[in-house]
């Protein structure tokens, strides 16, 4: 069994935003099926759950204490690990390990009062780790502090999540032209814009990386109400091949999906189109 299961999929603030009135903001009001909370994603295996990023706050209802192997951390913002700290205080054993970028600052006090986490060493890049359930490989990421993304292999299958960025270093990407993936997830924060932001992917820049690891699937995810709302806007259309992941959304190894519970009003905005027309 391997099944990555999407439970966050938004940027810091959420979809929809507060105090935001556009039209994305205003559906996801009135339709669940279009929130996006903070990045947290659970890789599902036969021995239990690895979380990547704790983004979310009600992971304490989502999972029992035994369900939960280890933690595997892209970065210290606080949209992706402000689930831990809820967490930290439960009483049982044994500790459960967090793998983490090498940022020595980590966020508040979490190194310090650790509770029930054991914040490991940081693993070796480009180098595959065996969790046992699971395989890892750190890849470096490029953001405003020490960030790093995540091959992760069962079996026969390889899936690639990498947020948050702007752009990947070349070194990141000599990998996964090397060692290719069956699916690649990854940091799109807005549509397409003039210039690149400066610790994110437009869907200019996505789609370039996308095409450049020749990965046969793409999900978009760590997504703002702004590519949600230009999603919409008539013309607007993703290649074949790509897709934009949603909360609740469930793949398999191979990043085919397995599940959903995003209702029929939700298919419209993640479905696969002939080639856009981007600005530049």
């Amino acid at each position: 069994m391997f099944e990555v299961e999407f439970i966050g999929t938004g940027d810091a603030a959420g979809v929809p935003v507060w105090g935001c009135d556009c039209p994305a903001c205003r559906r996801a009001r009135t339709d669940p099926a279009r929130r996006r909370e903070s990045a947290c994603v659970a890789v599902h295996t036969e021995t239990g759950v690895t979380l990547i990023d704790a983004g979310v706050g009600d992971l304490a209802r989502r999972f029992d204490f035994g369900q939960i192997r280890r933690i595997l951390l892209t970065h210290f913002h606080m949209d992706h690990v402000q689930g831990l700290f809820p967490l930290r205080w439960c009483e049982r054993t044994p500790r459960i390990p967090v793998h983490r970028p090498d940022d020595p600052i980590g966020a508040d006090d979490l190194y310090k009062h650790p509770g029930v986490f054991d914040f490991r060493p940081p693993l070796a890049p480009f180098i595959e780790h065996d969790l046992g359930d699971l395989r890892i490989t750190p890849l470096p990421l490029r953001h405003s502090r020490p960030t790093q993304g995540y091959v992760l292999r069962h079996q026969r299958h390889r899936l690639a999540y990498l947020t948050d960025t702007a752009g990947l270093p070349e070194t990141t990407l000599h990998h996964l032209r090397r060692h290719p993936v069956d699916a690649l997830v990854l940091d799109c924060h807005v549509p397409p814009q003039p210039r690149p932001p400066r610790n994110h992917n437009d869907l200019t820049t996505a789609l370039a990386l996308w095409r450049v690891t020749g990965a046969p699937r793409l999900w978009l995810t760590h997504v703002g109400h702004h590519l949600d709302d230009w999603l919409r806007q008539p013309g607007n259309a993703l290649p074949e091949g790509v897709r934009v992941a949603a909360d609740g959304l469930r793949l398999a190894g191979d990043g085919q999906v397995r599940t959903t519970h995003r209702t029929s009003r939700r298919a419209d905005a993640t479905r696969s189109s002939p080639e856009p027309r981007l600005a530049t």
